[in-house]
């Protein structure tokens, strides 16, 4: 997040149009891609302690998380049950996960490794220089410290135009300019539509 003194800026301020995905699953009216961050924006103001530790059922309470649990509470906003939709993907294409030896649904969806497998599959994969600014789209998937970390872009930048990114590390502010400490590895727009293929298999 910015600081109380500082403006924040959308992308419009800098001539950029925002791109939607063309996809209401949960039919509320929000595109996807404004659901994902209102959902990752969610958990960083719940601002959760930072505890990887297994959980039997998958899902951690609010009050507890790490980065990649982030990205399932964002998709929980749009409808969607990540935890089910990576299972389902692991199960049909367990080529692109070699080092799954047993699947387990409790753990593979919060995990980077797997997502970013998942992602680089239903996503489109774009830049990584944050400099070029108009390729930075609110609801945007980062992977982050050489595939360790992942979080997701906002709908808000930096005066120069860099988006923040929303995740979690355990660092103070979850929602921030990463780019001024952090360097991405991958970042991906996901193809929502193709995501109803992967539902279907539930």
């Amino acid at each position: 997040m910015v600081g109380n003194d500082e403006r924040i800026y959308a992308g419009a301020d800098f001539g950029i149009e925002q791109i939607l995905s063309g996809v209401d699953f949960d039919g509320d009216g929000i595109d996807d891609y404004d659901e994902l961050v209102i959902g990752a924006r969610k958990d960083a103001e719940n601002h959760p302690k930072y505890d990887g530790a297994y959980v039997q059922g998958g899902f951690p309470s609010e009050d507890i998380g790490v980065c990649t649990d982030v990205i399932w509470r964002a998709f929980r906003e749009a409808g969607y049950d990540l935890r089910e939709m990576v299972d389902a993907d692991i199960a049909a294409r367990p080529e692109a996960y070699p080092w799954i030896e047993q699947r387990d649904k409790n753990i593979d969806f919060r995990r980077v490794n797997v997502l970013n497998v998942f992602f680089s599959t239903y996503g489109e994969s774009l830049t990584i220089n944050p400099e070029e600014i108009a390729e930075w789209q609110p609801g945007d998937i980062i992977i982050a410290e050489k595939g360790n970390h992942i979080g997701i872009v906002s709908d808000r930048r930096t005066k120069d135009g860099r988006v923040l990114i929303i995740h979690n590390g355990g660092q103070p502010m979850r929602e921030e300019d990463y780019f001024r400490y952090g360097e991405v590895v991958a970042h991906y727009r996901v193809r929502m539509g193709e995501l109803r293929g992967v539902v279907w298999e539930w």
